[in-house]
């Protein structure tokens, strides 16, 4: 079973340089796959906006005072519920709830990114994760009496001109542009730990089964967000965020020719889900991807 979700807005207020709500090209996908019974997947996409709600007034016109107004944030979110852990599909939901509502509420931190203040925000990043990783584990205290109940968790958000990447476990974001793929997330995994200590190559670790072992996960015994920070201002950059059920069966290559030959979020979405159908899709796959439309990804 599929779930899939276009994006669209209607046209509205942006800041200089940003594109205006309307061209926002976002998509995201999320399958079963052919091996596991169950979707733990979850994936969220949106934008936040500063909104004037009346309460009073005698202005004839006042209606159209109201509206979206100017866009303060794009937000790409994957959560991925561990597969060894119980209700997984629960945590990876919970997560999703958890950060957005912090996120949401904490509109003020958005009006010091690319100011001396830019640490008021990614702390608030930091902070979201802390956040849904005790919402997790006060269910799966309540529920599940201690049973580990855990997700990873990868928030890419866009406060122009940068890309915010929360990240949490081992779902990635990847950033296209000219031509080239970023992978901007660092795996938390113990394989992942273990190179870059030296003490394993990363071709070993892509086979080790250790490559699939969380060293850190929203709801597990240890969460440890990290945020990351790219400038996304040229136009044709293009932002991915999947589980590891895509990049399982598909090589950081592929990934980057589809993105380069991308005619729309829907479509490159369409095609990189294909490829891993083909392979056998062993795991869950979501993925969401965004662009200003109408740029090209080269």
């Amino acid at each position: 079973m599929q779930f899939a979700s276009p994006f669209a807005i209607p046209p509205g207020g942006a800041s200089s340089g940003q594109s205006q709500d309307g061209d926002l090209d976002m998509y995201g996908l999320t399958h079963v796959g052919r091996v596991r019974e169950e979707n733990q997947d979850h994936f969220l996409l949106g934008t936040i906006h500063a909104q004037l709600s009346l309460h009073g007034t005698s202005l004839s016109a006042a209606q159209e005072l109201q509206g979206p107004g100017q866009r303060l944030a794009t937000i790409l979110v994957v959560a991925d519920g561990v597969g060894g852990s119980a209700a997984g599909s629960d945590a990876s939901r919970l997560a999703t709830e958890a950060i957005m509502r912090y996120v949401t509420n904490s509109l003020r931190c958005y009006h010091a990114v690319g100011t001396v203040n830019d640490d008021e925000f990614t702390n608030a990043l930091r902070a979201a994760a802390i956040e849904a990783h005790e919402a997790v584990r006060a269910e799966a205290k309540e529920r599940l009496y201690g049973r580990d109940m855990a997700t990873t968790l990868s928030l890419g958000i866009v406060v122009w001109p940068w890309l915010y990447v929360l990240q949490v476990g081992d779902s990635r974001c990847y950033f296209f542009q000219r031509g080239a793929l970023q992978q901007v997330t660092r795996d938390q995994t113990v394989a992942q730990d273990l190179v870059d200590r030296g003490l394993l190559t990363p071709e070993r670790a892509h086979a080790s089964p250790l490559n699939h072992v969380l060293s850190s996960a929203i709801g597990a015994s240890e969460a440890m967000p990290v945020v990351s920070r790219v400038n996304v201002e040229e136009p044709g950059s293009v932002i991915l965020v999947c589980t590891d059920g895509l990049t399982k069966h598909v090589s950081d290559a592929e990934i980057a020719d589809a993105l380069g030959a991308m005619t729309s979020a829907e479509q490159v979405c369409r095609s990189l889900l294909a490829l891993v159908l083909d392979r056998g899709a062993s795991d869950n796959v979501t993925l969401v991807v965004g662009r200003a439309r109408g740029s090209s990804p080269t």
